[in-house]
């Protein structure tokens, strides 16, 4: 299952986002964890001090690996210089799973241990830097990350979780398509609850699953607002957490004592996005992909590579669970 966490800056989105990962990795699942974020919060978050935060590999910079490992025989690609972060898969194409070993995450992906003997495998885009002011856009960056989900094939019991940029950025491209569930991070202020309105007047379009997860919530009046605000898109609330506050100053406890009301959150949490798998719809994921690709190619795509990007769409192709079976593999 592909999941998202969106919400507004200082939200608590990355801190949600972390605790679910945990969760996810206590029980054993097969997990991938994605930093989208501008500010690249995550890994602090899973536990990694300031120096191993900053040694994480960038996809941004292994864009080149990763376009030519997914290209794999596809025809239809001339070469890695012709991908864009929107290029589609076809027969040929290599793609990914989440539990495997393959050179993407060889570059881009590292092991990160938590407590009681789990571990997740996470990948970061990498920090918008001084010297990109003026000369590069974030969503450049990200765009390693939707190249990817593009490519990733993933079942019922295996999770990719994605903490996105924040805001309604995440709307510059067709990322947002690309998850079974999003879960937007709320707190119970009218701030809190306008990027919900924003998120929920593009996502409906596309058939987005979209929840809302309340936080920061201290009592009946942050419940009664949220529920006044987002109604039934409200799933769950958090509130103090003495375990989130020991982990923000690095001295998380064991996650086994994060509070029963948190946990039951979490739990909550896990099976609404198994819940998902039900309404997967392979055929209408694959169209959408298609058609930011498609407006991609018109709009800059085109210019920029000096191909023409709409002959890369495979007309016969659908991204499935079958396609793990027959698709290019390395040699």
């Amino acid at each position: 299952m592909k999941i998202a966490f969106v919400g507004k800056g200082g939200s608590g989105k990355t801190t949600l986002s972390s605790l679910f990962i945990r969760h996810l990795a206590a029980d054993g699942a097969p997990l991938l964890a994605v930093d989208a974020d501008i500010n690249q919060h995550l890994g602090a978050a899973l536990g990694l001090d300031d120096e191993e935060a900053a040694a994480l590999p960038a996809m941004g910079a292994q864009l080149p690996l990763i376009k030519d490992y997914l290209r794999g025989s596809n025809p239809r690609i001339a070469s890695a210089a012709t991908m864009i972060k929107t290029t589609p898969p076809g027969e040929g194409s290599r793609l990914l799973r989440v539990d495997e070993e393959n050179p993407v995450y060889a570059a881009c992906a590292r092991t990160v241990p938590l407590d009681e003997g789990a571990s997740v495998r996470l990948m970061a885009t990498g920090p918008f830097t001084e010297s990109d002011l003026g000369v590069a856009c974030y969503h450049s960056k990200v765009g390693a990350v939707e190249l990817c989900l593009n490519h990733l094939v993933d079942g019922p019991g295996e999770y990719v979780v994605v903490d996105m940029t924040a805001g309604s950025d995440s709307f510059a491209s067709g990322m947002f398509t690309r998850f079974d569930m999003t879960f937007l991070v709320a707190e119970p202020t009218r701030k809190g609850v306008s990027v919900y309105r924003q998120y929920k007047e593009y996502a409906q379009d596309f058939g987005v699953s979209l929840k809302v997860v309340g936080n920061k919530v201290q009592g009946a009046d942050d419940l009664d607002f949220l529920r006044s605000e987002v109604g039934d898109d409200l799933l769950v609330t958090v509130g103090h957490s003495d375990w989130v506050r020991a982990m923000e100053k690095g001295r998380p406890p064991r996650f086994g004592l994060l509070e029963e009301s948190n946990r039951a959150a979490l739990r909550t949490l896990h099976e609404t996005a198994d819940g998902a798998y039900e309404r997967r719809d392979w055929q209408r994921y694959t169209r959408q992909m298609v058609h930011f690709h498609l407006k991609n190619a018109e709009s800059w795509g085109n210019a920029k590579t000096g191909a023409d990007l709409a002959a890369q769409v495979d007309p016969s192709f659908v991204l499935d669970e079958r396609q793990a079976a027959t698709t290019a593999q390395p040699a």
